[in-house]
Formats: structure tokens, C-alpha cells, sequence
């Protein structure tokens, strides 16, 4: 390995650590902080946890335990299914079975309980038809902890789907051979051999699920369900207390951290599992009531969590549709694009600056600073932003008062509020995505090519340029364009930190959908999934699996 002891590869890592390192220490110095209950802060904090905060850690753990379940159910399911068996339509479904990834969870959440709920179609159906029977019935209200639960489960099973279809698939052949020699049918095959390797796989699925579900702030806000989330939000701007919404955050930050651990140590053993060395084994075909059942089987998520929801609001655009068609919805359309561009670009570079700066020095330094800018991506939008506001008032306000004293220009605020602050947050939370992409092209270049490289009296910089950059291409295109779909979906940072009467396609749908005009909104939501389809094609034709799901490595 070379080594590059130019203190500028780190001091750039240092400075890219920043929007993460800020929030985290905010949140930390806001848990460590004593709160001693009389008056102010102190007393609105001791009545939240005395009150609402039983209630904000019962229903975030069991939002996160039912999505879990349900999830990990669907998604090892039709993993197993779709890479051992052939069944009709199987060649379909396998790819489609990934389709929900493009939806964000809060426009299928809106779609559902539209649906569902006591004035749609669905119930009115039923009335109408019972009415006429003289009959009554009883529906379960989709506005609730177990409907929100659905609607995410639906939305965020490709993550385990995906992970455990490639252990699956790499699994040797000699395990599952030697079991069935030994009298083992398939069902024993999949619980004694096949689960148990894929259990790292299977652990990492579920961590990027149940971060993603702690994170969720549009389907529970919208379905009424009061986690974490919603209650910072809430906190925040209709209480107005700052304190005791930071409060709030460090306590969902805690949870975070619990997670990252849990599925750090639940992947231990990864890289011993044995992997096929020669072809996978030919698909084993199913017939009869075993081919129906695996087809209804793999069928039911993708009509589910994709094609029902899509053709919904597709009906409404075509019915109704958004009134800001044309210029109005044209700069809807170029905010969102604008911000995530910006924010992609930012992030690429970043990552290739971090990737690098740690291929250079192999220290401990170096090591902790990438492990701290990469942590972003655990930690939910709205308590990176929740976390960034603080420091990032400050230093505007430090900024307008030196200017306004040395040179008698009053500034205002530069950062907070303006989309300086929006992008800020962007990076912190989606480097990651960007990194793993980068670091998966790195890692495949062999050393020999710097050392000849620098044997030729070529500079580091030089060697990124000429050498890694044109081999490193696809991948960071790749991270780029899965940061900047990434940042079309973003709803709760982009609530929080965007400009005054800045809106986004996220935002529109938000506002349109929690005053119940769903086709209106409908137009704004297609825009999101259908922008949302190109990396999950991607994702499709490509095999680089773990890059793509954003592997939290």
C-alpha cells in the first residue's frame, strides 16, 4: 500500500465530517444537559415524558417490530422463492418483486388510507352492498399503528429481498446437495441450511428497514400514529420548544445508535459463510397447487406495494391532476431536481475525496473520520436537521453581527433557511450512499496501479485523475444518481430546513395529501416514483447488489 503523508487528505475528510459531526454533538450535549424541571424548558421536557413520551417509545417500537416481522417475512419469502424455484411468471416477478423501492412510503401510505378509509371506495362499496342486505360489517381502520405498518412493510421489503435473494443465490451447491442426500425435502433445506447462511444478509436487510422506520415521518404523521418523529416535529414548530424537541431527537438518536450496533454484531460471520466457487444450481420447477401458491405468493407484495398504488394515482392524474400544471408545477419540478443535483454532485465528490484520502493513509485518524462522515445515512432526516438548525443559526448570527460591525452590511440569515442549509443537511444524511458506491469501484483497484504510477514520479492528485477517475466512473455515476433520487424522496429534512415558499415535489404531495386532495397531489407523487424507477432498473441490470441497497458497511 502507498502512503501519502499530505496533511490535506485529511483536513478535506475532516471539513466532509462536519454536517454529521455537528448534529451528533448537539444531540449528545442536549442528552448530557441537566434538566432540572423548574420552569422554562426544563418544565415543558419533564410534562413531554411524563405525558407523550411513554406513548412516542411504545408505538416506535412497535412500528418497528411489525414492519420488522412483516418485512423479513415477505422479503426472505419471495427471496427463496425466486432464487431456488421456478414457478409461472417467475422471470417477471423476480425483477418486479424490487418495483416498490421507487415508491416512498409516505405517497403509498397516502394512496391506502384514501382507499381504505371510512369515505372510500372500499368501505362505500361495502356499505352499499350490505345496506341492501340489511346486514352490517366491520372494517379494521387503516389510520393506525398496524396500518402504517402494512403500508412501510410494503414499501421497504425489497431491502431484505434483495440481500437475502444474493446469499441465496451465491450459497454453494455442495450445502444444499449434501442435505438433500442426506434425506432433507426443501423446506428442511431452507430452515436448517440456507436461512442460517444467510442470516448476515437477512440482519443487514432488517437494519436498513428499521432505520428507515424510525425515520419515517409522512405515513405516520398522515395515518395519526404519534412516534418519534412526529413529535419532534410537532415540538418543534407547534409548541415552539427547541429543547425539549432536541431532547426528543437524542432519544431517537440513541435508538439509531442501538440499531447500527445490533446490526454491526448480527453480521458477524459475513465474510466465512461458504459462497459458491461454480454455476448456481438450476432452478427446481413447481407445479400444481405449489406453482400457484408461489406465484400468489411473490405476486401479492409487487400488486400490493407498486402496481396498485401507481395505477391509483395515475386514474387521478388523468381525473384530476395538479392544478400547477405548467409553470407553476415546472418550478415545483426544477427546486427538486435543483437541490438534488447539487446535492449528488456534492456527495460524488465527497465520497471519491474520502475513498481516496483513505486508500492514501491507512490511519486511525483517517479511519474515524470516514466512519464519522458515513454515519449520516443511520441517523433520520429530521434529527440531522433538528440537529443542524442550532449550530447553523449560530454561526449566521456570528456572521451577520461581524459583518454588520467591520463593514455595516446587514446580511441576515445566509445558511439557515436558504437552500445552503437544505443541501447542507442533504449531504450529511446521503454521503453514505455516495461513499459505498465509490468504495465498492476502489476496493476492486489494485495497488500495483499506484505504486507504478508514483514509481513514474506521478502525484496523488494526478493518479486519482488519470487512473482511478476513468475506472471509477460507473461507480460514482451510480452513487451519484442514487444520492440524487434519494434527495427527490426526502420529505421530513426538507419540511424543516427548506426556504420560505421553496417547495419540492416531496412538499407538494405532502401539503396536497394532509388536506386530502389526493389527486391533486397524485400529479407530483407519479413525477417522484416515475424519476424513482431509473436506479431501481439499475438495480436490476446490474449485479452489484449490496452498492445498490446502500450496504451501511
Amino acid at each position: 500500500m502507498t502512503q501519502n503523508h499530505s496533511p490535506i487528505w485529511l483536513s478535506g475528510g475532516l471539513l466532509i465530517a462536519i454536517p454529521v459531526a455537528l448534529p451528533i454533538g448537539v444531540l449528545l450535549y442536549s442528552l448530557l444537559s441537566p434538566v432540572d424541571g423548574t420552569g422554562g424548558n426544563g418544565e415543558v421536557w419533564q410534562h413531554i415524558r411524563q405525558t407523550v413520551l411513554p406513548t412516542y417509545l411504545f408505538n416506535t417500537f412497535v412500528l418497528m417490530a411489525l414492519v420488522g416481522s412483516a418485512a423479513t417475512i415477505i422479503g426472505v419469502g419471495t427471496a427463496w422463492l425466486s432464487a431456488k424455484f421456478s414457478f409461472p411468471l417467475s422471470k417477471i416477478l423476480t425483477p418486479a418483486l424490487v418495483l416498490p423501492l421507487a415508491a416512498p412510503a409516505y405517497v403509498v401510505g397516502y394512496v391506502y388510507a384514501d382507499l381504505f378509509e371510512f369515505a372510500g371506495p372500499v368501505q362505500s362499496f361495502l356499505r352499499a352492498t350490505l345496506e341492501l342486505q340489511g346486514g352490517d360489517y366491520y372494517f379494521p381502520a387503516i389510520r393506525s399503528l398496524g396500518g402504517a405498518a402494512l403500508v412501510i412493510s410494503l414499501v421497504l421489503y425489497p431491502y431484505i429481498y434483495l440481500l437475502a435473494r444474493s446469499s441465496f443465490m451465491q450459497q454453494s451447491v455442495a450445502l444444499h446437495e449434501t442435505a438433500r442426500v442426506l434425506g432433507a425435502d426443501s423446506n428442511r433445506v431452507f430452515w436448517r441450511v440456507a436461512l442460517p447462511v444467510a442470516r448476515p444478509a437477512i440482519a443487514g436487510g432488517m437494519a436498513l428497514v428499521l432505520m428507515e422506520t424510525v425515520a419515517d415521518y409522512g405515513v405516520v404523521e398522515h395515518f395519526g400514529v404519534p412516534t418519534f418523529t412526529s413529535g419532534i416535529f410537532r415540538t418543534w414548530y407547534a409548541m415552539g420548544e427547541h429543547a425539549a424537541a432536541l431532547q426528543l431527537a437524542g432519544w431517537l438518536f440513541i435508538i439509531v445508535a442501538l440499531l447500527v450496533v445490533a446490526e454491526q454484531f448480527a453480521r458477524r460471520g459475513e465474510h466465512f459463510n461458504p459462497i459458491s466457487g461454480s454455476a448456481s444450481a438450476d432452478l427446481l420447477p413447481l407445479s400444481g397447487l405449489k406453482a400457484i401458491a408461489a406465484t400468489v405468493a411473490c405476486a401479492i407484495p409487487v400488486l400490493l406495494g407498486f402496481v396498485l398504488p401507481f395505477a391509483i394515482l395515475l386514474n387521478h392524474a388523468l381525473v384530476a391532476g395538479d392544478p400547477l400544471i405548467g409553470k407553476g408545477f415546472s418550478e415545483l419540478l426544477f427546486n427538486s431536481v435543483y437541490v438534488a443535483g447539487i446535492a449528488a454532485i456534492l456527495c460524488a465528490v465527497a465520497a471519491l475525496w474520502l475513498n481516496y484520502a483513505q486508500r492514501l493513509r491507512a490511519g486511525v485518524g483517517i479511519k474515524v473520520t470516514v466512519r464519522v462522515a458515513t454515519l449520516g445515512y443511520a441517523i433520520p432526516g429530521m434529527v440531522l436537521a433538528v440537529g443542524l438548525l442550532v449550530p447553523l443559526t449560530f454561526f449566521d448570527r456570528a456572521l451577520s453581527g461581524f459583518l454588520r460591525d467591520n463593514f455595516g452590511f446587514t446580511s441576515g440569515l445566509m445558511i439557515t433557511g436558504s437552500v445552503v442549509g437544505l443541501v447542507f443537511v442533504y449531504v450529511a444524511r446521503f454521503l453514505t450512499v455516495a461513499y459505498n458506491s465509490s468504495h465498492m469501484g476502489m476496493t476492486a483497484l489494485h495497488y500495483n496501479l499506484d505504486a507504478a504510477a508514483r514509481s513514474l514520479g506521478a502525484t496523488p492528485s494526478r493518479v486519482l485523475n488519470e487512473i482511478h477517475l476513468p475506472l471509477l466512473r460507473p461507480a460514482v455515476l451510480s452513487g451519484l444518481l442514487l444520492v440524487f433520487i434519494d434527495v427527490m424522496k426526502e420529505l421530513p429534512a426538507t419540511l424543516i430546513l427548506r426556504p420560505f415558499n421553496f417547495e419540492t415535489l416531496a412538499t407538494r404531495v405532502y401539503r396536497l395529501a394532509a388536506d386530502e386532495r389526493l389527486g391533486e397531489a397524485s400529479t407530483a407523487a407519479l413525477s417522484i416514483i416515475l424519476v424513482s424507477l431509473v436506479p431501481t432498473v439499475m438495480i436490476l441490470f446490474t449485479k452489484l447488489t449490496k452498492n445498490s441497497v446502500r450496504n451501511l458497511d
